[in-house]
């Protein structure tokens, strides 16, 4: 069973091959939206000459998501990018801090965190959202953190996400509840019950 992940908590997590060497650490997550799942990571890593290195690992080289490392076969599962693709990737990929709205047009709220599959999925699952009180009644003093499910289809345009009205519907503040309502599966994934 694959474990719920925060893509927060991915980042400096280390790339370690199967032989147990750590060949660097995640610095952003890119996903493909329009699949559903992680594209990409942007790494860091060092050389002895010239110091960071900006290096990029696709998913299809991931061996497996894993709750303390990204897991290679070997460093032959790297790529060296240069530093303006390593940028535009990541702001081509990037939910984080995104304005969300309905296919209604109701803006909801903002990307907290992104919840995806571990294991060989990367399937994005579910977003965690600083809620407008039109989403979550309640105190303006208090900003409600709630997990909306990604629903069937997801657009992103520039700093906007755009989700299914009815995804809505399935709003928890409790991840196990958010869980059971939405009918998505739940390890004890790093970072995920946050």
């Amino acid at each position: 069973m694959n474990e719920l992940t925060a893509v927060r908590s991915l980042m400096t997590l280390p790339v370690v091959t199967l032989g147990g060497d750590a060949v660097a650490h995640v610095k952003d997550t890119v996903f493909d939206t329009a699949a559903g799942r992680i594209a990409s990571f942007t790494l860091t890593g060092r050389t002895l000459l010239s110091g960071p290195v900006p290096r990029d690992l696709p998913w299809p080289a991931v061996h497996c998501l894993g709750r303390h490392a990204v897991m290679v076969r070997d460093e032959g599962a790297l790529c060296d990018l240069p530093l303006s693709a390593a940028r535009r990737d990541a702001l081509r990929g990037r939910l984080l801090g995104a304005q969300v709205l309905t296919d209604d047009g109701d803006l909801v709220g903002t990307v907290l965190d992104v919840l995806v599959e571990g294991g060989t999925s990367g399937r994005l699952v579910a977003f965690r959202l600083a809620a407008n009180r039109e989403l979550v009644p309640g105190s303006r003093h208090r900003r409600h953190q709630v997990y909306v499910p990604r629903g069937e289809a997801v657009s992103v345009s520039g700093r906007r996400l755009v989700i299914p009205a009815q995804a809505t519907t399935y709003v928890s503040d409790d991840l196990p509840a958010f869980v059971a309502r939405a009918g998505v599966h739940h390890g004890r994934g790093r970072g995920a019950d946050r």
